[in-house]
């Protein structure tokens, strides 16, 4: 995959570790211990024919392989070292102490460079640290399509020494992604076979688990029992530091109460778990079953920092009830479309120190209750980058005029992205949004009740007041804080906004640029502008190629449409390829699923953060 430098281009991600939190390091002392003395393919693996030797051409036989290691090396790592009279020097004629009459005069020789010890590079010389990130960009997140050999470098460090054997080992074992069931079972078996591996893995990832495309009915994949809540406790038990565990609705069958036990109370170390899309009542029973039936229940889960139940609508109250209250130290938790209560909310921890909540659509939660918790509460009130509170106005208006008032004054500095869509948010808030403006990168203001007017305001200095009577004056100063001299005027941080379904907007107001600043150079560095199937299916039928001539092209993926700046119109020495630390790895904009855990963004993952 190339990155062309398009935002929603959706052709390539980067990998960011999230603030205040390091990248995590294997026990290389413990991996060279535990590591045993074989060579460990991948399931994806085709066979050693299909390892490239340089250029185009494949390996033909074992002899080539093995002819590429160094020219000093006579063999694999794992073969039986050269007998000690092999390797010294052999000579043709026995060597005898030297007459005195044979003695000759002495000769100066030039000193001859030191020879590095036998079976050692510079690279094998390296801290096991700066090995780990050398062999760690080999690694592939993301499956293949199940035709292409998968970390096929990787395998080929394998073979290279005793060293980067036991290093690759911790890279290659370190994130398990399973795209089917196949590929899962074979993992397995490999586990069991040699357990000492399993103490490698950190990540168990499901998210781009499918079995579309096998040919297979679910009965048939019943009557298969590759992946099956037998064989997924199975996995677990031979993980004993896995960290993160990232499951979805495809796998939601397969999930038993002893594995959400061994989940939350059995691993030690897990720190992210992730259950996206698990909404049926089945589901929701074994989860509060999981919590109730645990003997005893932990009165708290340290060690988990980031959960998510996205789109779980299902999980009854109770659930998370019986949950929230045990997360001390939890940093990112995206609660959307649930079932949360206000009760369950207020219940977090004051210890924990949130920075990534999504509330979306959650209808059981009151605006009052919302605001005074965001405002208040410890854990979230000076914390916050990434806060969601998308609702469908259509259906549920959680925060109205009066609730803006009062939340967005108190939000904090430390805010990157917020959405506000469904909220009745009027031009009379402009003056409230705009000093958020200044520090947010993202902000959601769909079916807002704004004029191009209005939204100027984020991108332009103010213009002088106009002339008031004493009353208008009074009321202004009580509802909206004054507005900053020109002279002190900063600039937006905006570099996207969701304005899908404002009424206000129309093909004809945002291309006129003498009312509105929107597509302007000006608006920079806006990139990315979210707009709804009004404005967005006249704009297709608009610009029938990739490239408009107003600077801006479409983008469009699932039921969204972005509206997105061409770089070549940016301004000069100016780029941003849409990067940031808080979104865990992806580049692109209006993410509406937190992730918790740094990676590529794809799957079914992929689906719900930026497809619905």
């Amino acid at each position: 995959m190339v990155f062309e430098g398009v935002a929603q281009s959706f052709v390539d991600t980067h990998i960011d570790h999230p603030p205040n939190e390091e990248p995590a390091k294997p026990n290389i002392s413990e991996m060279l211990q535990q590591a045993p003395d074989f060579c460990c393919p991948c399931g994806g693996f085709l066979g050693w024919k299909q390892i490239r030797l340089g250029g185009k051409s494949l390996s033909r036989s074992y002899s080539d392989l093995r002819a590429l290691g160094s020219l000093q090396t006579r063999g694999w790592a794992w073969e039986t070292a050269p007998a000690l009279s092999d390797a010294r020097p052999s000579f043709s004629k026995e060597l005898k102490p030297p007459q005195p009459q044979q003695l000759q005069p002495v000769q100066h020789l030039e000193p001859q460079e030191s020879q590095p010890p036998r079976r050692t590079s510079a690279l094998e010389r390296l801290p096991p640290e700066v090995l780990d990130v050398i062999i760690s960009e080999l690694a592939v997140d993301i499956p293949p399509n199940g035709f292409t050999p998968r970390n096929v470098d990787l395998v080929s460090c394998l073979l290279a020494s005793r060293t980067l054997h036991a290093a690759t080992l911790g890279v290659l074992y370190r994130n398990m992604t399973f795209p089917h069931s196949i590929v899962f079972s074979k993992g397995l078996n490999h586990l069991t076979q040699y357990p000492a591996l399993g103490t490698l893995v950190r990540r168990l990832d499901f998210s781009h688990f499918t079995s579309v495309g096998l040919g297979r009915t679910k009965q048939m994949n019943a009557e298969i029992q590759n992946l099956t809540s037998r064989t997924l406790l199975q996995c677990l038990n031979l993980l004993p530091n896995l960290r993160e565990c990232l499951l979805q609705e495809h796998v939601e069958g397969d999930i038993s109460i002893e594995i959400l036990q061994k989940l939350f109370f059995g691993l030690p170390n897990m720190n992210a778990i992730d259950f996206c899309g698990c909404s049926t009542q089945s589901f929701s029973t074994i989860f509060l079953e999981a919590l109730t039936t645990a003997s005893p229940l932990p009165p708290t889960l340290p060690n988990l920092k980031r959960l998510s139940l996205h789109e779980c609508s299902s999980l009854s109250a109770e659930a998370f009830e019986l949950l929230l209250p045990r997360l001390v130290n939890v940093t990112h938790l995206d609660l959307t479309h649930t079932l949360v209560t206000e009760e369950a909310l207020l219940s977090i921890p004051k210890t924990a120190r949130i920075t990534h909540l999504s509330l979306s659509r959650c209808t059981r939660l009151r605006g009052n209750t919302l605001v005074h918790f965001l405002t208040t509460h410890p854990a979230v009130r000076d914390s916050l980058v990434f806060l969601n509170l998308l609702t469908d106005a259509t259906r549920y208006r959680t925060l109205d005029e009066d609730h803006l008032h009062a939340l967005l004054p108190k939000l904090p500095s430390t805010l990157r992205s917020l959405n506000l869509g469904g909220a009745k948010v009027s031009s009379e808030h402009t003056r409230l949004l705009l000093p958020l403006t200044k520090h947010l990168d993202e902000l959601g203001l769909s079916s807002a009740d704004l004029t191009a007017k209005d939204l100027n305001t984020f991108f332009a200095p103010p213009s002088p007041p106009s002339h008031l009577t004493g009353e208008q004056d009074d009321q202004m100063a009580i509802d909206q804080p004054p507005a900053p001299p020109a002279s002190e005027w900063v600039p937006p941080s905006l570099a996207y906004m969701d304005l899908n379904k404002v009424p206000q907007l129309t093909i004809g107001t945002i291309f006129n640029t003498n009312t509105c600043l929107l597509l302007s150079q000006q608006s920079y560095p806006l990139q990315v502008i979210e707009f709804g199937d009004k404005i967005i299916a006249p704009l297709r039928e608009r610009t029938k190629n990739t490239k408009s001539s107003s600077g801006w092209m479409i983008r469009e993926l699932g039921r969204r449409g972005w509206y997105v700046r061409d770089p070549d119109s940016m301004p000069s020495g100016l780029s941003d390829d849409g990067s940031r630390s808080w979104k865990m790895g992806a580049r692109w904009w209006g993410m509406r699923k937190i992730p918790v855990a740094v990676g590529d963004v794809g799957g079914i993952y992929g689906h719900y953060m930026f497809k619905k």
